[in-house]
């Protein structure tokens, strides 16, 4: 078809049932009878004008239908959340965000770099719970206790925030239900958390929708906050009174551009876009120009370094300079999407404001498209600019139309300004100039390709020859078929997950190499309380960052009858130092599995079937149980008689570090098994599984779940 008929209001009745976060494309109303006809025969502008009449009808029915308020919108202290265009994620462990060679947060550097690369972040939503969250008993509060400093040390950091004029938000998961109990809701526990830190958002992580109890907790302790879910397709239109931002995610990507519903029902509300594993973001881009929305510029994602290609981040940066200049008109009430344009494939918007317009294009196809793109009413006296390439606009004047022409690059953008007389801009000269300066750099000069971050393995240095002993097993040399792959929960297959070995090309979550391994010692036990106890004695050992060092102790000393358990709540950096006293090192971790598995390939170093009585009974409760006596479960040995390698304390082995990321490499499981979410640190009982563990700072790292053993060079 090549225009769309005229429709009643009844034919709009069916958007009522809309439920996901994007409205249909104009030719794809939900049951009309050419909904699913290809978009080839669609003519959008044929059908433009009927969907915004439809749709604007809807609108202001389904505001009356979800009772909608927008008294927090009018709230002078919220209203930054409409100027919130560029959000980012930031994970704790981010080595530009926290230098654990000093033990100091380094805001400057962390905004420095995003500023460097794409322009920079209008706020942060800091993440110190998942993915490390449930490899013991606390909590998503005790741990941001556990962060360097405590709360007290975060609140530092969001002053540090502040001062460069960026949002922080705070985390919040109703699926930690399974780690230890509190007393107060998560409501009151996180409106407590805002007031002690000056934070200025909650994140709902999986919340479809974050409840009222949240703003109303924040509101009786005198602190203002905006509440931002991670989507709100499920929860009911409804929430948009009190979620003033929400994410949104997966932006459809087809040749008609969506609209976000939200944003249409309230063009104040800011959505980010996100789109973590995506490694071309161009969609997410030109979707967040065309809606007058944010973007949620997510790099770090649990522990893949997913960074911006050249040209996504400087798209990213001219975005948001022209979302930033004109944020008053980019949340106009009578935004039109849909604009009608003049080319095949290119789409605009329209945000007007009081004698000034704004309008964004977008070219949705591959091409660069050239020539006269759009057409206005004129109005004498207007002066006209090419906010995208930062130049004054001479447009055709036909009539009673001003006729713009414009080149845009393939997948490109273009944006323009009108401003009648009396409309006011301010000083438009400085943003002008740098747009300018910009474009002289077409974005397609910019590299679209994506590359996984390096990770190199944090050499371990050879120990002097040692002799027999009674608590060292000599494994000997041998071919060893070394195969295992990491449990991450997120990542997919996806390049960059988990680590890479020295033998590989990049990091990826499965590893299969034949070796060849050189004999080694290794414990036959864990280390213990009572030998960690002797080598504090000994060596009078306290580690500079000291927060939960050896937390379960009681007066510097092991709990009465824990002397033979395995010491826990210790760093790797406490470990390494004790190896180091010891004459030993930690064990690579190829030399681990083949110390637990031999050369049989077995799922558990006792065979292939799981035997109950060679580990301890997990626990499934919401506290974790202190783990076995070394030596409890002899059925449990390895070929070589190595003991207790899996199901009582995971154990340290190898690191990995790229430029952004430390993370670790744990073995054996614990003997907790928190109930409730898949989203907690998965279990890896087999040999041929390892966990990642993400590596900030001692406070943190250590864990009442994770202890070590020693090896040594044969």
């Amino acid at each position: 078809m090549s225009q769309s008929p005229i429709r009643t209001n009844s034919d709009y009745k069916v958007s009522h049932a809309l439920t996901g976060p994007y409205l249909p494309t104009p030719g794809k109303v939900p049951g009309w009878p050419f909904a699913e006809m290809g978009r080839w025969k669609i003519d959008v502008n044929g059908a433009a004008d009927d969907w915004v009449r439809g749709f604007t009808e809807w609108r202001h029915e389904h505001l009356i239908r979800i009772g909608f308020d927008d008294t927090l919108y009018r709230r002078p202290e919220l209203a930054w959340a409409q100027r919130n265009f560029v959000h980012a994620l930031l994970m704790v462990e981010d080595r530009y965000f926290f230098d654990p060679a000093t033990g100091r947060y380094t805001v400057d550097r962390y905004l420095d770099d995003l500023e460097t690369r794409f322009g920079g972040v209008d706020s942060v939503l800091i993440w110190y719970i998942y993915p490390n969250i449930g490899v013991d008993d606390r909590s998503q509060f005790d741990l941001i206790e556990a962060l360097p400093g405590g709360i007290e040390g975060l609140k530092g950091a969001v002053a540090d925030f502040h001062r460069r004029g960026v949002k922080v938000f705070l985390p919040t998961m109703p699926w930690d239900n399974g780690t230890r109990a509190h007393d107060r809701p998560d409501w009151e526990r996180m409106a407590a958390l805002i007031k002690a830190t000056g934070a200025d958002g909650i994140n709902g992580d999986t919340y479809s929708g974050v409840p009222r109890a949240f703003q109303e907790a924040c509101d009786s302790l005198d602190c203002s906050v905006v509440l931002q879910p991670e989507t709100t397709s499920q929860a009911g239109d409804h929430i948009l009174s009190w979620n003033l931002q929400s994410w949104t995610k997966r932006v459809p990507n087809e040749s008609i551009p969506t609209v976000l519903k939200l944003k249409w029902l309230e063009p104040r509300h800011i959505i980010n876009i996100e789109n973590r594993w995506s490694r071309d973001r161009n969609n997410d881009l030109q979707h967040a120009f065309f809606n007058g929305v944010g973007y949620t510029a997510w790099e770090n994602v649990f522990g893949l370094w997913n960074q911006l290609t050249e040209r996504d981040a400087e798209t990213l940066r001219r975005v948001a300079l022209v979302q930033r200049q004109f944020a008053a008109l980019i949340v106009s009430a009578e935004w039109r999407p849909y604009e009608l344009t003049l080319q095949a494939g290119v789409f605009a918007s329209r945000f007007p404001g009081d004698a000034v317009d704004l309008w964004t294009l977008i070219n949705r196809n591959e091409y660069a498209v050239d020539g006269e793109q759009f057409a206005v009413p004129h109005v004498a006296g207007c002066a006209y600019f090419d906010a995208w390439n930062g130049v004054d606009l001479t447009p055709r004047i036909d009539g009673d139309r001003a006729v713009f022409a414009l080149e845009l690059e393939g997948r490109g953008f273009g944006a323009v300004v009108a401003r009648a007389p009396g409309g006011k801009t301010g000083d438009l000269q400085p943003f002008l100039d740098r747009m300018r300066d910009l474009a002289a750099t077409p974005l397609a000069a910019y590299s679209a390709q994506w590359s996984s971050a390096p990770q190199k393995l944090v050499v371990v240095e050879k120990t002097r020859s040692r002799a027999a002993s009674e608590d060292m097993i000599a494994i000997p040399a041998g071919d060893f078929d070394f195969a295992v792959r990491g449990v991450v929960i997120e990542g997919y297959a996806n390049e960059g997950v988990d680590f890479q070995y020295p033998w590989e090309t990049s990091a990826r979550r499965s590893h299969h190499r034949r070796m060849q391994v050189e004999a080694f010692w290794i414990d036959r036990f864990p280390v213990t309380n009572g030998q960690f106890k002797t080598f504090l004695d000994d060596s009078g050992y306290r580690p500079a960052d000291d927060g939960n060092f050896l937390h379960h102790w009681q007066d510097g000393a092991p709990p009465i009858g824990g002397e033979n358990k395995p010491v826990t709540w210790v760093s790797i950096e406490d470990a390494r130092t004790y190896a180091a006293w010891a004459g030993k090192r930690l064990p690579r971790e190829w030399e681990w599995q083949y110390a637990a598995q031999g050369t049989d390939g077995r799922r558990y170093p006792w065979g292939n079937d799981w035997d109950p009585r060679a580990a301890p009974e997990p626990g499934c409760g919401r506290e974790m149980p202190v783990p076995a006596d070394i030596g409890a479960h002899p059925s449990g040995a390895s070929p070589f008689g190595v003991m207790d390698m899996v199901g009582n304390v995971w154990q340290w082995t190898d690191e990995y570090v790229d430029e952004h990321l430390r993370a670790a490499v744990l073995r054996g499981g614990s003997n907790y098994q928190p109930q409730g979410s898949h989203w907690y640190f998965p279990q890896a009982y087999r040999l041929d599984e390892h966990g990642k563990y993400l590596l900030m700072a001692p406070s943190k790292d250590r864990s009442a779940g994770i202890g070590f053993r020693c090896a040594a060079d044969l």
